[in-house]
């Protein structure tokens, strides 16, 4: 295959440092209008942002099981 660019002379090679690892910086913390508020939820049992709530997860499980119900259709005509 015949280059398209004239390759004339010595080519010099370009080392380029290669970049650390990015981490990003820690998140700032709460200000303190929220820390105190979730202080103050956490006291009363209310569910906090992030943390495992077993009520919710009681509330919003399906009420119906698997298999509790059969799933045959109604005959044609029956009037269901």
């Amino acid at each position: 295959m015949t280059p398209t660019y004239a390759t004339a002379g010595r080519q010099r090679l370009i080392r380029v440092p290669r970049p650390a690892e990015y981490v990003p910086p820690p998140p700032p913390p709460d200000p303190p209008i929220y820390r105190d508020l979730l202080r103050a939820w956490a006291e009363r049992g209310r569910t906090l942002p992030g943390r495992h709530d077993p009520e919710w997860v009681r509330l919003s499980a399906p009420t119906v099981l698997t298999g509790q119900f059969s799933d045959l259709l109604a005959p044609p005509g029956d009037g269901r």
